[in-house]
């Protein structure tokens, strides 16, 4: 729990939204705003109008009911006001791999539990209106409420091109969150207008062109949600994954604000600094095909894992391991080999891809028989252009290739 000073309530009985909103920047949030507790309405027309297009694909969350996660009520019925909170996860950089076994990459929001750290923060504005009498619910990514609209709506940022929200001065690098509350708050602020004029920098550098058109993002096609989702990853799209086991970061590396500290940043000597902890930003490959379903969801367990299902974290990595591993590497015959017999068709259907990507056709082969429709499709399907070390020469610290904006 975060501590901090008692807040005075004013004649109403509300504590003062000055000293409120100092708590949660007290507590490490990088931005706070207070705004109605209205129907979030553009957040409601862009999600029935997404779902209908098909560009959800099979994504729940808050396109699972669009009503109920742009209604503050449905939080809290007597709901008045919405405190957003903005946390920020751009403290660290990646440390550069040591030479050894293909790694796969991990996105920065998922490096450390910054949600934990963000409903922390939340709680320390939301504890003083309890104290106050009135009722307060801390919500932060859950199919609750549209996190994005809620700290648009009080004025922290504007939505870009890439559909994240960003903030004056400070990009994207946020986990964002509100506190529901039944007490009447004065606004804060006011959306923003559009910030980000003729760039188009995350339309232009996105892997499978996923963003297609300002502000719309085709989930079908974005790798963020495509290692998230169940089943079979796109064929289509597997190259493209390259080392990615989780999250994708490419529209925020590449755009304007994130790519340049604040001057006030850069005086106080504030820069991110190297994160010690190498297995925070990448997977060992060799171990996360080894690994048992126990160790894996004990190690990474705070992902989102469609079913709670190892085999689909495994899956992704042999994508991964097709794109990244030398293939007369020691260990990576045996690797595919044992997911070639796998019990588990969705993964010797990658094993089989794998195989093929890395030029060890007759080893795909093997399985030329097996019973699953799924596998031997793989097997049926265009041949992946085999990996060279080209196809990541120029990668950036991230792992992917610089553009034309870098």
């Amino acid at each position: 729990m975060v501590a901090g000073p008692k807040v005075a309530p004013d004649q109403d009985g509300i504590p003062a939204v000055d000293e409120l909103l100092a708590l949660g920047r007290a507590a490490g949030l990088a931005a706070v705003g207070v705004a109605p507790a209205r129907i979030l309405q553009p957040a409601r027309d862009v999600l029935h109008l997404r779902k209908r297009a098909g560009l959800a694909g099979d994504m729940q969350f808050t396109y699972r009911n669009p009503d109920r996660s742009t209604d503050p009520t449905g939080v809290l019925p007597a709901a008045r006001s919405l405190i957003a909170g903005a946390w920020s996860y751009r403290r660290w950089r990646a440390p550069e791999p040591p030479p050894g076994p293909a790694r796969a990459r991990v996105a920065r929001y998922a490096w450390h539990d910054h949600y934990g750290d963000l409903e922390l923060a939340l709680e320390a504005m939301a504890r003083p209106l309890r104290e106050a009498g009135h009722r307060a619910v801390v919500v932060a990514d859950s199919n609750g409420l549209v996190d994005r609209n809620v700290a648009w709506s009080a004025g922290l940022g504007w939505y870009g091109k890439s559909s994240n929200l960003l903030l004056p001065g400070a990009g994207s690098w946020f986990v964002l969150g509100a506190v529901v509350t039944d007490a009447d708050l004065a606004p804060t602020g006011s959306p923003r207008p559009d910030g980000c004029g003729p760039c188009t920098r995350c339309l232009d550098d996105c892997p499978t062109g996923a963003i297609v058109a300002p502000g719309v993002v085709d989930a079908t096609r974005c790798l963020a949600w495509l290692v998230q989702a169940d089943g079979p990853i796109p064929r289509r799209w597997r190259v493209a994954l390259g080392d990615r086991i989780y999250g994708c970061d490419d529209c925020q590396e590449v755009c304007p604000p994130n790519r340049e500290a604040r001057p006030a940043e850069r005086e106080a000597g504030d820069e991110p600094e190297p994160l010690a902890d190498l297995d925070r930003v990448t997977v060992d490959l060799d171990w996360l095909l080894g690994a048992s379903d126990e160790q894996i969801l004990d190690r990474h367990g705070r992902w989102y894992i469609a079913r709670r299902d190892p085999d689909n974290i495994r899956r992704t990595a042999l994508v991964v391991l097709g794109n990244v591993a030398e293939p007369g590497r020691p260990g990576v015959r045996e690797l595919l080999e044992r997911h070639l017999r796998h019990d588990s068709a969705l993964l010797r259907a990658h094993a089989v891809w794998a195989a093929r990507r890395l030029g060890l056709g007759e080893l795909a082969a093997t399985v030329a028989d097996d019973p699953d429709p799924g596998v031997r499709a793989e097997l049926a399907g265009e041949v992946p252009a085999r990996f060279d070390a080209g196809d990541w020469a120029g990668a950036g610290p991230s792992g992917h290739r610089e553009g034309a904006h870098a």
